[in-house]
């Protein structure tokens, strides 16, 4: 008798045997270096570079491609690729798309929300493109490299300095957030907490999200202001939302009852290192754009064809009063 099971079985290897292969450029999730270690040339080859920007409307994100473009100018190698989603998810999503259509040689995301870019930071990856995610995550880890700050450990570090230097007899705090959904806000968050935990003085007595705008932040400030006769500190997830407290503060003449505290230190003009030289803000903590830090990864890996480390982090410092002026000299040495 004739095995009729025959065909399904043969058909049942053929489909695991094509699922194996794939193409040449696809399937490299199971090695962090695979994608990367095809697209590299060395240093004779020419790389494009598409560079995935969350909102260039926040300071930060238009320091972190200002960055981008100064370092890779060094590498002659190297032509960088510039979109903006706008805070926009799906166009972040379309901007990638595009990018592995192009068949870019290495992709950059600063991602606008982790949950809905994470599916197509893996398809970038899957497809053969090395991926480097900077200072917001996705979900899971399909990626070549991530690079950014401990933002734990700086809303721990903000926390810890609002409780102890700014509050130690205790009093009333309010916090803005940056965008629901970005990972930094979450863990901005969550360090505050934990870094004004041994003062059980201070209290968290509201909090709203400003989404990484001094404009939004303004406006909820001026809510908050309506709705709590008694503010002692503003804890902002970003210096541009702290400076927008201000002006909110300002504006019906309660700045001088606050102290007012941001993250991000960019030493620009605009920036929050002269904020606090200045004398709107307390404090704030430095967050590193990235920006170089990136395209030395990305020189690495294409030109070198070496490999990198899956996580690099880095890291944080107080800026106050007492070094303000120090540090904003030392990072504009030009003037």
């Amino acid at each position: 008798m004739r095995n009729l099971n025959l065909p399904l079985a043969a058909a049942a290897v053929l489909a695991l045997v094509l699922a194996g292969c794939g193409t040449t450029n696809e399937r490299t999730s199971d090695n962090p270096q695979a994608a990367s270690s095809k697209k590299c040339k060395g240093a004779d080859g020419k790389y494009v570079i598409g560079m995935s920007q969350a909102n260039v409307a926040e300071p930060y994100r238009q320091r972190m491609d200002d960055d981008i473009k100064a370092a890779a100018k060094d590498v002659p190698q190297f032509e960088v690729k510039f979109a903006d989603a706008a805070q926009d998810n799906a166009k972040q999503v379309a901007d990638v798309e595009n990018y592995i259509t192009q068949q870019v040689d290495l992709l950059i995301i600063s991602p606008n929300e982790a949950k809905p870019l994470t599916a197509v930071v893996k398809k970038a990856y899957d497809k053969g493109i090395p991926v480097l995610v900077l200072d917001r995550k996705v979900e899971g880890d399909v990626y070549t490299g991530f690079i950014g700050g401990d933002n734990v450990e700086i809303g721990t570090q903000a926390g810890k300095y609002i409780a102890e230097k700014l509050l130690p007899n205790g009093g009333n705090v309010v916090e803005l957030k940056g965008l629901a959904g970005a990972t930094p806000q979450a863990e901005r968050h969550e360090g505050f907490l934990a870094g004004i935990k041994e003062n059980p003085k201070v209290k968290v007595i509201a909090a709203a999200s400003g989404d990484w705008l001094r404009e939004k932040g303004q406006a909820q400030m001026d809510a908050l202001l309506k709705a709590n006769p008694k503010i002692d500190v503003v804890y902002s997830h970003n210096d541009p939302m702290a400076e927008g407290a201000y002006l909110a503060a300002k504006a019906v003449g309660r700045e001088k009852e606050m102290k007012f505290t941001g993250i991000d230190a960019l030493p620009i003009p605009s920036g929050g290192i002269k904020a606090v030289e200045q004398g709107r803000l307390s404090a704030t903590f430095t967050y590193p754009t990235n920006g170089k830090e990136a395209i030395a990864a990305a020189k690495k890996l294409l030109v070198d064809c070496g490999t990198i480390e899956k996580t690099q982090t880095l890291h944080t410092r107080l800026i106050d009063k007492s070094n303000a002026t120090q540090i904003y000299a030392e990072e504009n040495p030009n003037g």
